[in-house]
């Protein structure tokens, strides 16, 4: 590849059809060794599957000696048992059909640990039952809300009680305590790492509580990426980070203090030039996580362009240089949110050397894959 070419250039662009999502393999274990080096202990590391869905990606970690995973599907945590995982975290409450699919999943990969969470005393019966039903024993971690409150059981006396009730249900072991921090991602490091100590004390309070009450913990499973480098150096638990294996723009942008690199892209076109000063690419709301509002792509090539429209199949920008991209023009792109962005993709296009080499199937963005 020519040095004057910036790192995320594609040589054979023209193989390419856009919009497509791009990944870049030396990037991502580059990272994964950022992340190790982080924790200091690899064995302290268990990372999230739900920001690449991909299986190449899993196997990236293992031949890095990761080997615990976490997963927020029945199709991930099977697409990661199916890549060689031996240790699976399904950080999910389970209810409904989706327990028998669990089930089903262990029974599929015996060679795997599977851990599911509960949160409440009736799910977590209705998964002993079938358990029973089935035969086998489920691993089980009690999901506590240290502020996020999407899921979790409040760290109180409920709390307590739903452990011992784990404890004692029939084909239920339990497995310890898992608690998500999703809501902690202040842009300034000291703020976020007080909003941690805060959040955590609590929790740390019940796993003492449960500690001397003479029951188990065996597992302590926390934090999110924004987290990661501050439950890096407080503790000796498991740490859950995902985004930073591949970095995002909004991440990037809002914690300077993690050092990743941008490891997957969209590639996208001009189709268009509507009226002067204005691009239309072909990156709609299905080739860009449209959650947030803009900018929810920051164009590596085109710094300047200013969204003023988005639709299902296409990004209006304006921009003073776009005399400068005629029709047909290739523009990169890192996303605001990497996450759901890989989830719109069937597949990535893999960049080694400066050249686009294969593609890697986005397996784990289906809600079903076999089980």
């Amino acid at each position: 590849m020519s040095a004057a070419l910036p790192w995320y250039a594609v040589e054979n662009i023209d193989e390419v059809p856009s919009p497509s999502l791009l990944v870049y393999p030396d990037r991502i274990e580059e990272n994964l060794r950022r992340m190790i080096a982080m924790v200091g202990d690899v064995q302290r590391l268990r990372p999230h599957m739900k920001t690449h869905k991909m299986p190449e990606v899993i196997k990236l970690h293992l031949v890095l000696g990761i080997s615990k995973f976490k997963c927020a599907t029945i199709a991930e945590a099977e697409m990661t048992a199916e890549a060689g995982a031996k240790d699976i975290l399904l950080a999910y409450p389970l209810v409904g059909p989706n327990i028998a699919r669990f089930l089903k999943l262990k029974q599929q990969y015996p060679q795997t640990r599977f851990c599911a969470v509960a949160d409440d005393p009736d799910a977590a019966r209705a998964l002993s039952a079938a358990a029973g039903k089935e035969g086998v024993t489920v691993e089980v971690m009690l999901e506590v809300n240290c502020g996020m409150a999407r899921t979790g059981i409040e760290p109180g006396d409920g709390a307590i009680q739903l452990y011992q009730l784990l404890a004692t249900l029939p084909n239920v072991q339990v497995a310890g305590i898992h608690a998500y921090d999703g809501h902690i991602h202040d842009h300034d490091l000291a703020a976020r790492t007080a909003a941690v100590e805060a959040a955590y004390q609590p929790v740390e309070a019940l796993r003492d509580r449960l500690l001397a009450l003479g029951l188990i913990v065996p597992h302590y499973v926390v934090s999110g990426t924004p987290t990661f480098g501050i439950h890096a150096r407080r503790g000796t638990y498991e740490c859950s980070p995902g985004t930073c294996v591949l970095w995002d723009w909004g991440y990037g942008t809002k914690h300077p203090d993690l050092d990743f690199l941008h490891a997957a892209l969209v590639v996208t076109r001009v189709i268009s030039k509507p009226a002067p000063e204005r691009l239309t690419l072909d990156l709609g709301h299905k080739a860009i996580a449209a959650e947030n509002p803009h900018p929810r792509v920051y164009l590596l090539n085109l710094p300047d362009a200013k969204a003023v429209m988005h639709s299902e199949e296409h990004l209006a920008v304006e921009t003073p240089q776009a005399g400068e991209f005629p029709v047909g023009s290739v523009v990169y792109g890192v996303p605001w949110h990497i996450c759901p962005t890989v989830a719109l993709h069937s597949h990535a296009f893999v960049v080694r050397d400066g050249r686009a080499d294969g593609t890697w199937k986005v397996a784990g963005r289906e809600r079903v894959i076999t089980v």
